[in-house]
């Protein structure tokens, strides 16, 4: 997440540009957000960028920005998840997983738990808010959620006091249930993380479907891409970068090296040939200068020939808040 008030800096911007080098051709963004790295991969060579985001946000801002590249550029409201319905093939795609700063810094939209206002949380500003949920939900479906989508260990207790909570007074404001949670789980403590951070994040992702959206939208980037083209995912935490990984495993070769003495040709067995034998985080230089990116993972494969699989989300760990595992 986005320190508060820190600005819109693309993370791991350089470190994708070198893994995607020579940039050319056709590109998705498939989280445009506040446009960094639509702007790197068209100042490194890509002709076009078709960017997509849900938030209506990163388009109005976009206004902004976009004039040097507005020939450049298309521009699509949507999910990331169907982006083959909006491209037929293109030479590469970047998603840039989780919330962004831009959405943290604006208080009515509910994502920030050190920021009063509405308890929303909703990406596209539509559909059940994050309110919504932790006011008519059963508690044991709470608990669900927050443990497999924040990974809170103390799920079940906070489930519990939410339900107790909101029966004398509904949940309305992100600050209310941010001071509950610190009230079950202590005062956060110097250099920790806020005590409120698992819930917000495994609400947030519940409220905007992100694990559904980012499985769909794996597999729909494997549709896009043309052989020989580049799928980059820079995740934030650990249960998205293990889809991810997973996915790269089960639709995908580990980077092979040539033996010069061979001619031997290779024929690709997967869709993907996997170019991060592990994923690539930020070096000192970035993380004294954006924060942000301490938590950041960077992965990407190169589009075989082989023609485009499906895959069943177990195969990739999808959590379910539905089941325990």
């Amino acid at each position: 997440m986005a320190s508060e008030g820190a600005p819109h800096i693309p993370v791991l911007l350089r470190p994708l540009l070198e893994a995607v080098a020579p940039v050319s051709g056709t590109w998705i963004d498939g989280t445009l957000g506040a446009g960094g790295y639509t702007r790197g991969l068209l100042e490194a060579g890509a002709e076009h960028v078709i960017g997509i985001d849900r938030d209506p946000l990163a388009h109005d801002l976009a206004l902004d920005w976009i004039g040097p590249y507005a020939e450049r550029m298309t521009l699509v409201e949507g999910n990331f998840s169907e982006m083959d319905q909006v491209a037929e093939v293109v030479d590469g795609v970047v998603l840039d997983l989780g919330v962004s700063s831009m959405q943290l810094d604006q208080a009515e939209r509910g994502f920030s738990f050190m920021k009063d206002g509405p308890l929303d949380m909703r990406m596209a500003q539509a559909g059940r808010s994050a309110a919504d949920l932790v006011n008519d939900l059963p508690e044991a479906e709470i608990a669900d959620i927050l443990y497999h989508y924040g990974e809170e260990r103390q799920s079940r207790k906070l489930a519990g006091r939410i339900v107790r909570a909101r029966e004398a007074k509904p949940f309305e404001t992100t600050l209310e249930l941010a001071e509950l949670i610190e009230g079950a789980l202590g005062r956060t403590k110097p250099g920790q993380a806020h005590a409120a951070t698992r819930s917000f994040q495994a609400l947030r992702i519940a409220v905007n479907e992100e694990y559904q959206a980012l499985w769909q939208g794996l597999l729909a980037a494997e549709r896009v891409l043309k052989p020989g083209g580049l799928l980059a995912v820079v995740t934030f935490h650990s249960v998205e970068d293990r889809m991810v990984k997973r996915f790269f495993q089960a639709h995908g070769e580990a980077k092979r090296h040539k033996n010069r003495y061979s001619d031997e040709v290779h024929e690709a067995t997967a869709p993907f040939d996997v170019i991060t034998r592990k994923a690539v985080g930020p070096d000192a230089v970035e993380l004294a200068d954006n924060p942000r990116a301490r938590s950041a993972k960077l992965r990407v494969g190169r589009r075989t020939q082989v023609p485009a699989m499906d895959l069943d989300a177990d195969a990739i760990a999808t959590p379910d808040h539905n089941r325990r595992t």
